[in-house]
């Protein structure tokens, strides 16, 4: 494979400008973009997700948005085959490629590696189901058998918990014992050098007050009742901020001003766990302001 394609990946906190700031060096370093965000993968979730719309977008290609319809399920592996497909498209094309990433797990789990999981058929999948309606039960079978896998697992984390399942009936192993069978194996392909964006705490605040507001004033409320309407409040994507906040208020529970404050309050809060993941879980990684990043970025990308 051609080993000329150069790749970078920018993280930071939600409204920190990461999508702006990519599509500018995009343009400056011929690249396409991969976008690892866990709301704008989906079609029709536009205003809440913040993605970046299609004269935003200008010419450049945008990977990782408006993927799947929010009653679609999808765990990290479909980013990790969506990875290495643009990374190939992009040798084919003589790009370059910057990975955004908002869901900064999803970055983390592909340059960690994800263990592939086994195949399941009817039988697996109706025990799974079935196991999963009283998944207090589940919790302490699998904490039982699995004590040490499990002990990294929240009692009410259904998504883990049905993974755990998944595992154990499809193979007959606990998971330590498959995961030890099956390690993962990192997807990035080449070199990823990663560049944090640093926004000083009062001015990513701001940031999110006018974010919100222009949200409200962009339609945010009819958006999510027509989600409501055509996908129920069933999907995980439903419980995402901004659209829990604003299903709150259409229940008759927050006034205007209140549906503005709660969503910014929990932007903000969201934004200083996504500070505190990246610090944390990235070793090898440049943290610069945002107008300093995209000098040290072109000067590294040789532009």
């Amino acid at each position: 494979m051609d080993k000329s394609i150069k790749q970078l990946a920018i993280i930071g906190p939600t409204a920190s400008g990461k999508s702006k700031l990519a599509i500018s060096i995009a343009r400056q370093i011929n690249a396409v973009i991969l976008s690892l965000d866990s709301l704008s993968l989906y079609k029709e979730i536009d205003i809440v997700s913040a993605k970046p719309i299609i004269s935003e977008r200008g010419e450049i290609e945008h990977y990782g948005i408006d993927l799947l319809y929010p009653d679609e399920p999808f765990d990290v592996t479909l980013f990790s085959k969506l990875y290495q497909d643009v990374y190939r498209l992009a040798v084919q094309e003589g790009k370059n490629l910057i990975v955004v990433g908002g869901t900064s797990f999803y970055l983390k789990s592909l340059l960690d590696g994800i263990s592939p999981m086994p195949p399941k058929d009817k039988t697996v999948s109706k025990k799974v189901h079935e196991s999963i309606l009283d998944i207090g039960e589940a919790y302490r079978m699998l904490s039982h058998l699995d004590p040490h896998h499990m002990a990294g697992i929240a009692s009410n984390d259904s998504y883990r918990i049905r993974k755990a399942l998944e595992i154990f009936y499809a193979t007959g192993e606990i998971p330590s014992v498959y995961f030890k069978n099956h390690p993962p194996v990192s997807t990035i392909l080449g070199k990823l050098p990663l560049y944090r964006i640093v926004t000083e705490r009062a001015l990513l605040r701001n940031r999110i007050i006018y974010r919100t507001a222009e949200m409200l004033q962009n339609g945010l409320i009819d958006e999510v009742a027509y989600l409501e309407k055509r996908y129920s409040r069933s999907p995980n994507c439903m419980k995402a901020i901004g659209i829990k906040e604003t299903l709150m208020y259409l229940d008759g529970l927050y006034d205007k001003m209140t549906l503005e404050e709660k969503i910014t309050t929990n932007t903000a809060r969201l934004a200083k766990r996504q500070t505190t993941f990246n610090q944390s879980q990235f070793d090898n990684h440049l943290s610069l302001d945002l107008e300093n990043l995209e000098k040290r970025i072109l000067e590294e990308m040789k532009i």
